[in-house]
């Protein structure tokens, strides 16, 4: 007992102490060591890979990606572009008025019907109906303007057309 009292078996017991806690301590640092490495090689996939060699690789494949991104988002625009022009263009907008033409209360049998595209262009339809007789006109619109004449009926149909709103059958 005399040897742990004295200076040297204290020394040797502090020494000791240290030694086990250095020891507990590489296993600590050797098990963290061998997880990090293996999530190196999960992220590397190569055992013998760099890691700034990794990350140049990973920045070049960034880049081919941005440059593929730009490209297919303007090849996107332009074919968005010619899809608006060709919506723009088509029959969005179209409108059926009834009514009786010669007040003869025959029934309403008279009917204009407007197919306009968003620009107001496009043709107005009349199909005038009498008791013997049955007269169709069309006539073309362009940006809501007519070379002919629009009756009542025919400037309701355009209106009611680009208003949205449900015409009077």
């Amino acid at each position: 007992m005399d040897e742990l009292t004295t200076t040297q078996g204290i020394v040797a017991l502090a020494a000791a102490g240290v030694a086990l806690i250095a020891l507990v301590w590489t296993i600590v640092n050797s098990v963290r060591l061998r997880r990090l490495r293996a999530a190196q090689r999960t992220v590397l996939g190569d055992a013998n890979a760099d890691l700034v060699q990794h990350a140049s690789t990973l920045q070049e494949a960034f880049i081919q990606l941005r440059d593929w991104l730009e490209e297919t988002a303007e090849r996107l625009d332009e074919r968005m572009t010619e899809a608006e022009r060709r919506i723009d263009g088509s029959v969005t907008n179209t409108s059926l008025v009834r009514y009786d033409a010669y007040g003869e209360m025959s029934g309403r049998q008279s009917t204009s019907l407007a197919l306009l595209d968003s620009r107001r262009s496009g043709v107005v339809v009349s199909a005038i109906h009498h008791r013997d007789q049955a007269r169709v006109y069309v006539k073309h619109l362009h940006e809501g303007e007519s070379e002919v004449e629009l009756s009542p009926e025919e400037i309701e149909a355009v209106e009611t057309a680009m208003s949205g709103a449900p015409a009077r059958a």
